[in-house]
């Protein structure tokens, strides 16, 4: 106990770095699935945006240039996807996995392209952090909470908007409809399969830039593995926080929290295997779908086909 207080603002300015990648795809899921498009294929999604990001950013220089890469892998792999389940009316969970394949096996090949079957592993560039005044020095939380990133900004921004989006605007309210029962929002005019390609573009240049932000933010490097599972993590935040933006960032933040505990747990007690301690995170997230989860929420028609009459 007395270790973790101790490394208690350790283990805070790790989880809301953690959290980012995590809220990224989770918001990206909550757009798609917001719009009845229940896209298990993150993975794929955050693994094609991890290396498009990472090789842009290694050969330009600039990790903006690799901001804008990754988004655009993930929107690319996620047409394939959109085209698939929404004009041939594919099984969406189906296709998703096939994604979660394919994705992958794709990045590790690309990457061995770039750079041979060298086990060292190449050097990219890092994004700075950017320190907002005064509020940085705030002991304890500044530097945990303002000290980060700006696409960590951008991250914890995109709740409120999002949250505004759903609720306050009437092109959010249309977007859901589209979600709740999308024969009735096209018979009030809405364009319903504009909408589900919408969400799919959202969906992947989200889940993209999540995985950018592993390559560009969270390590300079990019190895086969280093999604890790986060996006079905981000999955469930989603169903965990209820298709709510607020929701969703807490869930987040939950797992990002233990992600962070178990790597200062790994660095400070010796003698458990520390796969013992990598396993928190996911033990968490089956813990909260099984506790806090009802098969009656989420929008009506989630993961359901649509036929244009």
């Amino acid at each position: 106990m007395d270790t973790i207080l101790s490394a208690l603002p350790d283990i805070l300015s790790a989880t809301m770095r953690m959290t980012v990648p995590l809220l990224l795809v989770a918001i990206a899921e909550l757009f798609s699935e917001r719009a009845g498009m229940v896209n298990i294929g993150l993975d794929g999604l955050m693994s094609g945006g991890a290396l498009a990001g990472f090789l842009a950013g290694y050969f330009s220089g600039n990790p903006w240039v690799g901001v804008l890469a990754g988004m655009v892998a993930g929107v690319l792999i996620n047409l394939i996807y959109a085209y698939c389940t929404i004009k041939l009316c594919v099984d969406q969970v189906v296709l998703g996995m096939a994604i979660n394949i394919l994705a992958p096996a794709l990045a590790s090949f690309f990457y061995k392209v770039a750079f041979g079957d060298s086990s060292a592993l190449a050097q990219g560039v890092q994004m700075a952090t950017v320190s907002i005044p005064l509020l940085s020095d705030i002991p304890v939380i500044g530097p945990a909470l303002f000290q980060q990133t700006p696409l960590a900004y951008i991250a914890y921004l995109l709740v409120p908007l999002s949250a505004m989006f759903f609720t306050q605007y009437r092109a959010g309210l249309n977007y859901c409809a589209v979600g709740e029962n999308p024969q009735a929002a096209d018979t009030l005019g809405i364009n319903v399969i504009g909408t589900k390609v919408l969400a799919c573009v959202i969906c992947g240049a989200l889940s993209g830039l999540g995985g950018a932000f592993l390559t560009l933010c969270y390590t300079s490097t990019y190895a086969d593995g280093i999604v890790a599972g986060r996006g079905f993590i981000a999955l469930s935040a989603v169903i965990f926080g209820r298709w709510q933006s607020l929701g969703v960032l807490v869930a987040c933040m939950l797992f990002g929290f233990c992600d962070a505990l178990q790597i200062v747990l790994q660095v400070n007690i010796q003698g458990t295997p520390y796969q013992f301690f990598q396993m928190i995170p996911y033990m968490v997230t089956l813990i909260a779908l099984v506790l806090f989860v009802s098969k009656h929420m989420g929008p009506a028609a989630n993961g359901q086909p649509y036929y244009h009459e």
